[in-house]
């Protein structure tokens, strides 16, 4: 998907699972969202409304593209869901560690099995030629190699951290997935646009803009009655009376 519609339009759609994290979690976890929670959520879907109406505007492929992002946006954030489910219920609950380490090691294997059976045949064609025609040596793939591995392992940890402990678990979980977005955003337009590495795609427009506020002032609504939501809960909880500010 995002070798098709580039990283800045897949980074707007990506925020997507802010969305399908508050569906599921209604549906499994049977967390209740109030109206303003529900208001960021939808606020962030008509962002992602105007990104995919750019997208077909760019051409067939790279509105097939956005459609796979959203598909595997949806999947990507049922995992959240099921993640909290597996740390935070039930009697036979995880830790945050086991969960990651178990995540990590099957995406290993199954990697592995990728690597294996499909990129080792073709090698020459997919890694080494590239590598040459870059002028990249086995060094420098190394060391991409381990400094993306290093930053994949502090994503998962802040991630699985976030899930059980941080107000709102999974649907807060996605929503700073939407604030993801506004970084890399920045920075594709910022390295690539205008290159020969970028098309018209990684550049910063109107649209993109225009989705990109919309998606992040979502976000902050949904952030906001996440702490009201969180501050009523627990002084229920106290015994406390809830006054309203003057």
């Amino acid at each position: 998907g995002v070798s098709m519609s580039g990283p800045t339009i897949f980074a707007i759609i990506y925020s997507s699972v802010t969305i399908w994290t508050a569906v599921y979690s209604r549906l499994i976890l049977q967390r209740k969202l109030s109206m303003f929670q529900w208001m960021g959520v939808v606020t962030v879907f008509g962002g992602l409304t105007l990104t995919g109406l750019h997208s077909f505007q760019l051409g067939p492929q790279v509105f097939r593209g956005s459609c796979m992002i959203f598909v595997g946006s949806s999947i990507h954030a049922l995992g959240y869901v099921v993640s909290e489910l597996i740390m935070t219920r039930g009697k036979n609950r995880i830790t945050v560690r086991a969960n990651t380490a178990i995540q990590g090691l099957v995406a290993c294997v199954a990697l592995a099995f990728w690597q294996l059976f499909y990129t080792r045949p073709r090698f020459m064609k997919l890694i080494r030629e590239p590598m040459k025609q870059a002028g990249t040596s086995r060094q420098q793939a190394l060391f991409v190699f381990l400094a993306i591995a290093f930053a994949n392992f502090i994503h998962a940890l802040s991630f699985m951290y976030t899930l059980r402990h941080f107000p709102g678990g999974a649907v807060s979980a996605g929503v700073l997935k939407g604030l993801q977005a506004v970084l890399v955003f920045l920075t594709t337009s910022a390295v690539f646009c205008g290159t020969d590495a970028g098309g018209e795609e990684m550049c910063f427009n109107l649209a993109k803009l225009l989705s990109l506020v919309v998606v992040v002032g979502g976000s902050l609504i949904y952030g906001k009655a996440t702490e009201v939501q969180s501050k009523q809960q627990f002084n229920q909880k106290a015994g406390y009376e809830i006054v309203p500010d003057a």
